[in-house]
């Protein structure tokens, strides 16, 4: 397959002052994961680092005021769509239950490396997985037959309670299972800004049937986060929402599997 090449892979946004989101228009709607890129005073903060595709760092680099700061880059979760970009980034932060497949990734570029769970729920959406979940190339010598995602290993462990400090804010760690066991969202409670990662979207699907989800896991974090006091979230897909946009949706998901399940 010859796939048109799109040399500028990445488009950006700032979705409010000091906070851009980064996204790979070209990709599937699977893995058309969000990238956030978070100014501070000291180091900035990249949340996911999408597919891997083509390489963030320089383009991360390109937004940022000055690209000589210190940058940390945390993971949500260990999903490729996610963590692709992360080896790119000299300081590697995630929660130590998805440090082992984000340094040996389970490919996802495919539609063969989508579960299939996954992808009958993505087609009752009105997105049915395609043999290749890209549109485009990078650069004309991109294979995507070739190409294989890059693991990282992680440079710090992190859990409930750990900081992530930028100087002139900072944002606490939430464990926040069910998607993955190690799923982890970044809050900062003075500003009530959170980064949920793929806890919860503001659209469908809420993708809780891969093999590392736990839905028992996804209940308890839809509860707690019903409770949370925000005043925007910036999820792992789909666009910004406020607070009563993620509390319809926890209570949406909370009615859906809290009852009887075929």
């Amino acid at each position: 397959m010859t796939l048109p090449v799109r040399e500028t892979w990445f488009d950006v946004a700032e979705v409010e002052p000091g906070i851009h989101v980064i996204t790979e228009p070209e990709v599937h709607a699977l893995i058309l994961a969000n990238v956030w890129l978070v100014r501070g005073r000291d180091r900035d903060l990249v949340v996911d680092t999408g597919n891997g595709i083509a390489p963030l760092r320089p383009f991360v680099d390109s937004v940022r005021d000055d690209p000589a700061k210190p940058l940390v880059a945390v993971a949500t979760h260990s999903h490729m769509d996610h963590a692709a970009g992360l080896w790119e980034f000299a300081e590697r932060v995630g929660h130590p239950a998805d440090a082992g497949e984000i340094e040996h990734p389970i490919p996802l570029l495919h539609g063969s490396d989508v579960w299939p769970e996954v992808a009958d729920a993505m087609a009752q959406e009105g997105f049915p997985v395609t043999d290749l979940l890209v549109t485009a190339a990078p650069s004309s010598d991109w294979n995507p037959d070739t190409y294989v995602q890059s693991g990282a290993t992680l440079t710090r462990l992190v859990d409930e309670g750990d900081a992530i400090d930028l100087g002139d804010r900072g944002f606490a760690v939430l464990s926040l299972p069910g998607h993955t066991p190690g799923s982890i969202g970044l809050w900062d409670e003075d500003d009530g800004t959170l980064f949920c990662g793929d806890a919860v979207y503001a659209e469908d699907p809420l993708i809780d049937q891969a093999p590392t989800s736990d839905i028992e896991a996804y209940l308890a974090t839809m509860r707690r986060l019903q409770d949370l006091p925000v005043r925007i979230v910036h999820a792992g897909h789909d666009r910004s929402m406020d607070r009563s946009t993620m509390v319809a949706r926890c209570a949406t998901y909370l009615e859906r599997r809290s009852g009887p399940r075929g």
